[in-house]
């Protein structure tokens, strides 16, 4: 099975696709009732501390997957899990401090 694998990009895949997963289930256990998903865009573009919330709770996801994968010692897919934490970490960052 690929997820067993112990590769770097393996990790950067699921480290950039888990937060948005999260965020998606978030979206839909909590706003979905309320907002349409592009309201939800919208909404977080625009309330910086909500979108400091949200993406705090999204980023959960690569740290429950950096855990399993240095728990069952694949190194190199935890690794690229948190290469992608922090480029979404930056991201989120330097969004906020430009708009």
């Amino acid at each position: 099975m690929i997820l067993k694998k112990d590769n770097l990009k393996l990790g950067i895949v699921l480290g950039l696709l888990a937060p948005l997963l999260a965020m998606m289930i978030y979206y839909f256990w909590n706003f979905s009732r309320s907002f349409s998903l592009s309201e939800y865009f919208y909404i977080l573009k625009t309330n910086k501390p909500l979108l400091t919330a949200i993406s705090s709770i999204s980023l959960l996801a690569n740290a429950v997957i950096f855990t399993i994968y240095i728990n069952t010692h694949r190194d190199q897919t935890a690794k690229g899990a948190f290469v992608a934490t922090l480029l979404y970490g930056i991201f989120i960052l330097v969004y906020k401090l430009i708009s």
